[in-house]
């Protein structure tokens, strides 16, 4: 495929009328072929369900199909314990939070702090992104302070631009301040209804300390998002776009 400037905006431009958050959380599909996909590329596992596990669930609810890719499985992520045993721990714990969200989950394998961007991880994570057809994704902001988070995002960028089947994508937001940076959203989604489903899923991670992924920052990020929305919780998501993403210019 040629990735020319002319070519990204003829794609742009052919993907105006794509799937949006406002779009698929307007109307509950009536049939089977009004089902969405919608897939989620973190980091680590905890990453989806503490950084939009409320509008995972919020899709799966209304009906449609929700896949959680994990790039990694943790394997650095309990101190004191060897990598092959934390990756073990920490993929049950996935495993567990996907039953809660109703969610799919799949594995990249990559390694936790040793992640990367190379011609052969961008390869794998099309196929694995092709193989669910998604409708829509969503994954890290790329301006974050985590080097697993910047690569997810970028893998995931990447592979939005090389698609043959165009999905919207969008990024969410962890540990605000702290990780994400710069995070000015494009759009909200109340989260009131499945905000406990989403905390059962982090608690699932009781290898991650929950009540210290949620003193990072995600209690008073799903609040302030609420208040901006007027809400009681909401979660917040920037869209890409061909122009740019919150003054974030792509450039090809």
């Amino acid at each position: 495929m040629n990735f020319s400037r002319r070519n990204f905006v003829k794609t742009t431009a052919a993907g105006a009328s794509l799937l949006t958050l406002p779009s698929i959380l307007s109307a509950k599909p009536t049939k089977s072929s009004d089902k969405k996909k919608i897939v989620c590329v973190g980091g680590h596992p905890d990453d989806p369900e503490s950084g939009c596990g409320g509008t995972l669930a919020k899709l799966n609810n209304l009906g449609h199909e929700v896949t959680i890719i994990y790039l990694t499985t943790g394997e650095a992520g309990i101190e004191g314990t060897s990598h092959n045993d934390a990756a073990r721990i920490r993929k049950q714990e996935a495993i567990n939070a996907c039953k809660i969200l109703n969610a799919k989950p799949v594995f990249a394998g990559q390694i936790d702090g040793d992640t990367v961007v190379s011609n052969d991880t961008l390869k794998h994570l099309q196929n694995l992104i092709a193989d669910e057809k998604p409708d829509i994704v969503f994954t890290h902001w790329p301006i974050d302070s985590h080097k697993d988070h910047q690569c997810a995002s970028l893998l995931t960028i990447q592979t939005w631009v090389r698609s043959e089947k165009k999905f919207s994508l969008y990024f969410f937001e962890v540990c605000a301040g702290e990780q994400t940076m710069g995070f000015r959203p494009t759009d909200f989604v109340d989260i009131t209804d499945t905000q406990e489903q989403k905390r059962k899923s982090v608690y699932c991670h009781t290898s991650q300390d929950p009540p210290g992924i949620y003193g990072c920052g995600h209690t008073s990020m799903e609040d302030f998002r609420g208040r901006e929305l007027g809400v009681k919780a909401a979660e917040g998501f920037v869209m890409m776009t061909g122009k740019g993403m919150g003054g974030f210019s792509v450039g090809l």
